[in-house]
């Protein structure tokens, strides 16, 4: 195992984008009975919620269409900024810099598989 693979340490999240944020989460919770394990306003507009089944796991990250929020799968890294430097260095079409929100949320930054597919990389997810 190199040191890339050691810096991904577990699946964290997958998102959906939904139309309206509010009906969605009434059918997570209410309908599929998830609860809510994240559920913050980021700023004006921006709003992340987070759903899992009881006992925790994997969450899904419910995007609202506009949002501006990468949809896609979630991984969880010790540390954004070696994470990033490894996978520059192996070529992976990767944000040219790790992305930082203060408080607000954790350094991340996004990757894109050889099909176009998005995965953010978080730190402490």
């Amino acid at each position: 195992m190199d040191e890339t693979t050691r810096n991904i340490t577990r699946v964290a999240a997958t998102t959906v984008v939904v139309t309206d944020l509010e009906r969605a989460l009434n059918f997570y919770v209410d309908d599929l009975g998830l609860e809510v394990v994240r559920d913050a306003e980021l700023g004006p507009g921006m709003r992340w919620v987070e759903v899992a089944p009881a006992g925790g796991g994997t969450t899904i990250a419910l995007l609202a269409a506009g949002s501006g929020f990468p949809p896609g799968i979630r991984l969880g890294t010790p540390d954004a900024d070696a994470a990033h430097v490894q996978l520059r260095k192996r070529g992976v079409d990767i944000d040219e810099h790790v992305l930082r929100m203060g408080d607000v949320a954790p350094p991340m930054f996004t990757v894109r598989d050889p099909d176009g597919n998005v995965l953010v990389l978080v730190e402490g997810a």
